[in-house]
């Protein structure tokens, strides 16, 4: 098995519906060994029976923004595996109101949340976890087509994306001398927890669904098996990327005037409501 004999560090996992499941899944079907975090005991009830159940024990409480945590996280993981070889990270948060009404309303403090939250604990948890990688490591991060283009009810969110995909850049850079790569996945849109927040997200899927070149939209099983691609050393010369896991909705320029799945001719966004 491709990951057979490697260890790994899941942040983010919520539940079933979760990207991070997605991939958690596909590794530990790789044979990987899994760690997972958690961020209080309330997401513990959820993380706790998917890790073990994923055949792990190794459960971590982590708030990306405490860095006490995550020096104790590497710790943690020092003890209990000596060294890892892959590391996901799947954290992004912003006030809900801040992925409402207009972009230009957005307030400091929400932006400040948006950027901590879901950019700079990419940084420092790669950061933390760093004297422990192996060489040939693997660390991966989640995107989205809001950070490069303008998606409604993102807001911030985008503005928080693209300067996440800048960092894997940056990261890329820095750690290639360790031989350490940095990638990040652009899925396309997903039902889960996190989305929930966004608004008219029904209507998002159904336009994806219809406009992209594979007629579908993407689920976490196609998500975890790119997630795999790049976590393994089958993407060994692979670094400093943001690799589209979308059916191809990135690559369109303009949605064709065309009939949807349903035979319905759409003309604008309103027709899909």
């Amino acid at each position: 098995m491709i990951l057979e004999g490697k260890k790994g560090l899941i942040v983010g996992v919520a539940n079933k519906m979760s990207i991070a499941y997605g991939i958690a899944k596909a590794c530990k079907e790789a044979g990987a060994e899994l760690a997972f975090t958690y961020l209080n005991d309330t997401l513990l009830k959820r993380v706790e029976p998917l890790a073990t159940e994923l055949g792990s024990d190794k459960i971590y409480k982590l708030d990306v923004n405490n860095d006490e945590e995550l020096a104790n996280l590497k710790n943690s993981l020092e003890k209990d595996f000596g060294k890892i070889d892959f590391v996901l990270h799947s954290v992004a948060f912003a006030p809900k109101e801040a992925l409402d009404g207009n972009f230009i309303d957005t307030t400091r403090e929400a932006f400040d949340t948006a950027m901590q939250t879901s950019v700079y604990s990419f940084l420092a948890l790669t950061k933390a976890v760093l004297p422990i990688l192996n060489d040939g490591s693997s660390i991966l991060t989640l995107s989205y087509l809001g950070g490069v283009k303008f998606v409604p009810h993102y807001n911030v969110m985008g503005v928080a994306k693209a300067a996440l995909e800048s960092s894997v850049r940056y990261l890329a850079y820095d750690l290639g001398k360790k031989n350490i790569r940095v990638n990040a996945i652009s899925a396309g849109p997903i039902k889960t927890l996190a989305s929930s927040g966004i608004g008219d997200f029904k209507m998002i899927l159904k336009w994806n669904e219809t406009n992209a070149p594979l007629k579908r939209n993407v689920t976490i099983d196609d998500v975890g098996k790119s997630g795999l691609y790049l976590l393994s050393d089958l993407s060994s010369a692979v670094t400093g990327e943001i690799h589209y896991v979308d059916c191809g909705y990135n690559t369109l320029g303009m949605a064709q005037i065309d009939k949807d799945i349903d035979g319905n001719t759409i003309l604008e966004w309103e027709k899909i409501k």
